[in-house]
């Protein structure tokens, strides 16, 4: 039997663009920009998020700069507002990135409310994707997970909804499976797992629920071996990618014979 290749067959669409990789990473936390590479080369990443209130990416001249160990000709940047806390600041930060990487519109917005366990602000996020969809921007948006909100920023004309698995840098997994469901099941945009993995099962049960990607930092490069955590993801999402699309058993309470009696001779 010929079983296409799924990362060719299937691809991310997020703001008009097909990506064959599922698996986004971010490029914090790691040991320095070399580490970074080796690390988004070894998940096949094809979209790596930049805080820009954190990453030098052209702003500082006499820094080492990300973009030369990440070059957006082999990478689609994602600028992020990790460490915004208000909407003012988001769409600041946002039009900054847009000015230091000369136009580029797709950005991940991200508005924390709480300092402890990094908590999106849903009331700010809302008035910042408002805003920034306004603006002409792609907006990818990290949002809790209540799926009536989940719609409203699809509604808003974001491109993609980034609900939390669990809090950003726990590493406790998916929590929240039900609310995750409820959310893919009534949108029409990409959903990606934004926050919570902390290893490859959990990436995995993320793709096989139906979610369209996972987005990861900590689960990587809080690792032992960053890069060899980045293969055992990108083989996780392709795993979990490939069994929901394959469609799973149903689960019963009694056993069923892998061989049955039913119409056997004698």
């Amino acid at each position: 039997m010929n079983i296409k290749t799924l990362d060719s067959s299937d691809p991310l669409i997020i703001a008009g663009k097909s990506y064959g990789s599922r698996l986004l990473t971010g490029t914090g936390k790691y040991k320095d920009f070399d580490e970074t590479r080796r690390a988004s080369q070894a998940a096949g990443a094809e979209i790596v998020t930049v805080a820009i209130r954190r990453v030098n990416i052209g702003q500082d001249a006499g820094q080492p700069n990300l973009l030369d160990a990440l070059p957006p000709e082999e990478f689609t940047l994602l600028p992020n507002t990790a460490g915004c806390y208000n909407a003012v600041d988001a769409v600041r930060t946002c039009k900054l990135a847009r000015e230091l990487l000369d136009g580029h519109k797709l950005v991940k917005l991200e508005v924390l409310g709480d300092q402890r366990t990094l908590f999106p602000d849903v009331v700010e996020t809302l008035k910042a994707a408002e805003t920034l969809v306004a603006d002409g921007f792609d907006v990818m948006v990290y949002t809790s997970d209540d799926p009536i909100l989940a719609k409203r920023l699809e509604d808003i004309g974001c491109v993609a909804v980034m609900p939390l698995a669990a809090p950003i840098g726990s590493g406790l997994g998916i929590q929240n499976r039900y609310n995750l469901l409820e959310i893919i099941e009534n949108a029409k945009v990409p959903i990606i797992v934004d926050a919570g993995v902390g290893t490859a099962s959990d990436a995995a049960i993320a793709m096989e629920l139906g979610c369209d990607g996972v987005l990861m930092n900590t689960a990587i490069a809080g690792a032992k071996d960053p890069v060899l955590m980045a293969h055992a993801m990108k083989l996780a999402i392709q795993a979990g990618r490939a069994a929901f699309k394959a469609g799973r058993i149903p689960r019963k309470r009694f056993a069923s014979a892998s061989s049955p009696i039913d119409g056997t001779i004698g």
